[in-house]
């Protein structure tokens, strides 16, 4: 008898204790030469959501397309949930630990562009500046990778997968929380297209978003103005009173806008116009006081000149709430996995997209390098992965599916994104998912670590609240 782990074990228990292990260690290396030799059938299916480029809320086939694929692999698919065509849940397993991997699929308005490396429209209303076809097609690559690590193994526990749509101001993630679909689940997982390889601890910032709509009275601009009370001008008022107000909120605090509707002729006196906007800050309570304030310039807006107003609230998310003790794991994770290396073709495009950027070429060591580990970090966007993240622990990383230098809602974006550097970052962050899901089966010491963390950090008082209130899902927000 030897002694391990101060408890008395058997030469032959100790013996199929490191078998087993060794099985499972060479099967996961076995589940990434999998998703190595499927790498060309998911980069069909990233392209082809490239293709649809379908806006929040209306990523009708780029939805069926990812839970199809699910459901050919053995998942069994909750379609519609919390009240969303588009958002599904598929699962595979029974039983603790529940390991989430969120997916993301909705492009962006006013982006289309071709897979080329200059500036040139593809003719549609949308593209995916944001590579969220990547998004959901890596993760639901990781989810399947697990399943089969599981069926192979023998190990017990649910990998669920959340198709999760509208991210992009439409905080579609949001209503699946308030829908509790979260609740039961121990880790969710989740990562993003960038120009870096990167699993350091995220942050992100609170947003409210809202429409303002003002109505007023329609009249002849010359022949009869004394009669008309311009829309427009409540429009005007407001924004002017909030960008003065700029000068009276934190330094940290965003606030944007854009007149959706401002009339259709100068010679007409407006009778409805509409500003949509969005509030932001790393602390919620901020958001929240910000965008209160925007609500009375409104207000004051309808009252000086003689329109009246309503608004629509249309987004509200929490900030990201890390997790050190799972982000370690993925980061660690991602480094075993390695970043890329680029072909002499992919190269040449990423020179020519570096050049629109500003930079003499390609600085590809980002792409083929990891970034250092950090424990903080500032935050610039906003998400509704924070809403997850203030429900369950939550993890997420980054990889270099686009050129070096590329800013995010771009056409430089776009055009990556639609060639095999994306789908080569894709594949990156798919496995990095796959293997640090796997190590949160086998390892429910982690998933325990990782639920003290996230409780100590979320504090004993917290309630979760969510920001764009009781709203059914703003579906046509898009429209």
């Amino acid at each position: 008898m030897i002694s391990v782990f101060k408890k008395p074990i058997s030469l032959v228990a100790l013996y199929l204790f490191t078998l087993t292990a060794l099985t499972a260690q060479k099967k996961s290396g076995y589940i990434l030469k999998q998703l190595d030799q499927k790498s060309e059938a998911y980069g069909e299916i990233a392209q082809t959501i490239w293709d649809l480029a379908e806006m929040g809320y209306q990523e009708e086939k780029s939805s069926a397309l990812l839970q199809k694929t699910l459901s050919d692999s053995g998942f069994t698919i909750q379609k519609g949930v919390a009240g969303i065509p588009t958002a599904f849940i598929a699962e595979y397993g029974s039983g603790s630990p529940i390991i989430a991997i969120m997916g993301e699929y909705d492009a962006l308005p006013g982006l289309s562009q071709e897979r080329l490396a200059e500036k040139k429209s593809a003719g549609k209303a949308a593209g995916h500046a944001c590579g969220h076809h990547l998004f959901g097609t890596a993760s639901t690559a990781a989810a399947i990778a697990v399943k089969d690590w599981m069926t192979a193994t023998g190990t017990t526990g649910t990998i669920r997968f959340y198709g999760t749509p509208a991210e992009e101001g439409g905080s579609g993630k949001v209503y699946m929380v308030r829908e509790g679909l979260f609740n039961d689940v121990d880790v969710a997982l989740h990562w993003h297209p960038s120009s870096q390889n990167a699993a350091s601890a995220g942050a992100a910032l609170a947003n409210k978003s809202a429409k303002f709509r003002f109505y007023g009275v329609s009249a002849h601009a010359a022949a009869s103005p004394e009669k008309g009370r311009s829309a427009l001008d409540g429009v005007e008022a407001m924004n002017y009173m909030v960008n003065m107000m700029r000068e009276h909120v934190p330094e940290k605090a965003r606030i944007h806008y854009v007149i959706t509707q401002g009339g259709k002729a100068p010679n007409v006196v407006p009778d409805f116009a509409e500003v949509y906007y969005y509030a932001r800050h790393n602390n919620r309570d901020v958001v929240i006081d910000i965008f209160d304030r925007m609500v009375k310039a409104a207000e004051g807006a309808a009252l000086g000149t003689g329109t009246t107003m309503d608004y629509e609230m249309i987004g509200g998310t929490h900030e990201l709430l890390p997790n050190l003790t799972l982000q370690k794991l993925m980061h660690d994770k991602l480094s075993m996995v390695g970043g890329m290396e680029y072909t002499p073709e992919e190269k040449e495009f990423a020179d020519k997209i570096a050049k629109t950027l500003g930079y003499k070429e390609a600085n590809l060591a980002m792409a083929k390098d990891i970034q250092p580990y950090k424990t903080e970090a500032k935050a610039f966007g906003s998400t509704d992965v924070g809403d997850v993240s203030f429900t369950v622990p939550t993890v997420g990383m980054g990889s270099a599916t686009w050129v070096p230098g590329t800013p995010a809602h771009s056409w430089q974006a776009v055009a990556a994104g639609g060639t095999s550097i994306g789908n080569k970052g894709m594949m990156i962050a798919a496995k990095t998912i796959t293997l640090t899901a796997i190590d949160l089966l086998k390892n429910p010491k982690i998933v325990e670590a990782a639920k003290k963390e996230f409780l100590e950090r979320k504090g004993p008082d917290f309630k979760y609240i969510p920001l764009l209130g009781d709203r059914a899902p703003a579906l046509d927000y898009r429209k």
